[in-house]
């Protein structure tokens, strides 16, 4: 099995980028954050004609999630159900035995916003419900744009970054707390080149100069982290014409 996670930043926009993708990158699941296309206006039919089925749950202008899946999606749940919440952030579904959880984290702006503050209490919410999820799912994935940058390795320019959202010691803790319920980071399973990032910004010359964080990630279960022979980060479609700010980060399982 193959799976993937990418922010696409608008499906609207980048829907040939997608499909473009998965045909030259054959994979079984992708799960993408920030569709920002209402469910009316999801492109189901062009994504079937290429043999996939799909899930999703979408708003106007902003968020939107969805999997796509070359397998039979089965027990789809939309939203946290410990979290009363008007945004479209999160998607899960069971493919292939495999409980997959396809989450956009809140940005969060600033730490002295409100919208940090909404970004916290999403993620204590999410951790409450995700420790449910891994008892009740030997195999489980919790994959997306999680807007955190776990290690400082993880970020061009540390210092730069100082006090700022997505490094900052109340998210990487709330990070770490999902991964104390049995998950791991599957890119750090496996030796990877240096300045590895997954985001980089469309000013200044962000992506030539790589000055990038990496905060997209699959975060795996002991039973599919044993299962689990790759994960890597492909820059090649943030190369593209008009692309995502994200780049795909992929896992492969024997």
């Amino acid at each position: 099995m193959k799976l993937a996670t990418w922010n696409v930043n608008s499906l609207n926009v980048r829907l040939p980028h997608v499909m473009k993708w998965l045909e030259e990158n054959p994979t079984d699941v992708l799960c993408i954050q920030e569709t920002k296309l209402t469910d009316d206006k999801f492109p189901v039919t062009a994504l079937e004609t290429a043999g996939y089925q799909v899930a999703y749950t979408g708003q106007k202008t902003y968020n939107g999630v969805a999997i796509i899946s070359k397998l039979p999606i089965t027990d789809v749940v939309k939203n946290n159900p410990k979290f009363e919440d008007a945004q479209q952030r999160i998607l899960a579904a069971t493919i292939d035995g495999v409980r997959v959880v396809c989450a956009y984290v809140p940005n969060g702006q600033a730490v002295d916003s409100d919208k940090y503050q909404y970004k916290m209490a999403w993620l204590a919410a999410f951790h409450e419900w995700i420790s449910e999820e891994a008892a009740l799912h030997p195999q489980l994935a919790v994959v997306g744009d999680y807007n955190i940058a776990p290690e400082d390795r993880d970020v061009h320019d540390p210092a730069a970054w100082v006090g700022m959202v997505h490094v900052s010691p109340k998210e990487r803790e709330a990070l770490q707390r999902l991964l104390e319920i049995g998950l791991v980071d599957s890119f750090r399973l496996f030796e990877q080149p240096e300045k590895s990032y997954s985001w980089w910004d469309y000013r200044n010359l962000g992506f030539r100069l790589n000055k990038g964080l990496r905060i997209d990630h699959i975060l795996l279960s002991d039973a599919l982290r044993q299962r689990c022979t790759g994960c890597v980060i492909d820059r090649a479609p943030r190369k593209w014409e008009q692309p995502s700010d994200h780049a795909p980060v992929i896992a492969t399982f024997s």
